[in-house]
């Protein structure tokens, strides 16, 4: 997961460089429903999974599971081996909680649960006003 621009840190400031850790390519991998079947079936056999048997988990054309599989080897959700002609997918489980936990630390000290932001203070949920009676 590569960052193409890195601001720096504030002065004073108690969170860690969050930008460094939020990757477009992997939400941008991780945000259409086919893709996400696409992760989850090929998590689920838990083996080397070529483009036809991935296919089966999506009501779209083989050439578009195909591209798909591809923005996710981009963003480093899968890994491709060649075989001949055949490419099989696994899923690149390990860097990929590790790159989402690192992100999970980095939000939860700068924002842990319960703390205001430093935006202001927590506002709190508010609740629906019930009708005027007439």
């Amino acid at each position: 997961m590569t960052q193409k621009h890195k601001q720096p840190d504030a002065p004073g400031c108690c969170c860690p460089d969050l930008e460094a850790l939020i990757d477009p390519e992997l939400f941008k991998a991780l945000s259409d429903p086919n893709r996400v079947a696409l992760i989850a079936d090929i998590g689920r056999r838990g083996r080397p999974t070529t483009v036809s048997e991935a296919a089966e988990c999506c009501p779209v054309d083989l050439s578009v599971v195909s591209r798909h599989l591809a923005v996710l080897r981009r963003a480093g959700v899968v890994e491709a081996e060649r075989n001949g002609r055949e490419v099989r997918y696994t899923l690149s489980g390990a860097d990929l909680a590790t790159g989402l936990r690192s992100l999970a630390d980095a939000l939860e000290a700068c924002c842990p649960p319960g703390s205001s932001t430093a935006a202001g203070p927590a506002k709190e949920a508010r609740r629906p006003t019930p009708p005027k009676e007439a």
